[in-house]
């Protein structure tokens, strides 16, 4: 089983062992052909608390920890 990963961009910090990170995606549209932009907010596990605000980080899938976090914190890119 192949688990999904995702980079983007940590937006809130805030919370124990928690972060918000946003995920930019571009996708066609169907009937004018327009490249659209979609923002998605994840809430991912940060056990050490290792991220800060405007860093890159990668986040790979998880089985659910709570009730909203279903992503944890791979690797923190820059």
């Amino acid at each position: 089983m192949s688990l999904k990963q995702k980079i983007g961009i940590v937006v809130s910090d805030k919370m124990d062992k928690s972060a918000v990170v946003a995920i930019d995606t571009k996708y066609k549209h169907k009937l004018y052909g327009k490249i659209m932009g979609k923002t998605k907010r994840y809430l991912i596990h940060d056990p050490e608390n290792r991220c800060k605000i405007g860093e890159s980080v990668l986040v790979q899938e998880h089985p659910p920890i709570s009730a909203k976090k279903r992503w944890i914190l791979k690797t923190v890119l820059n």
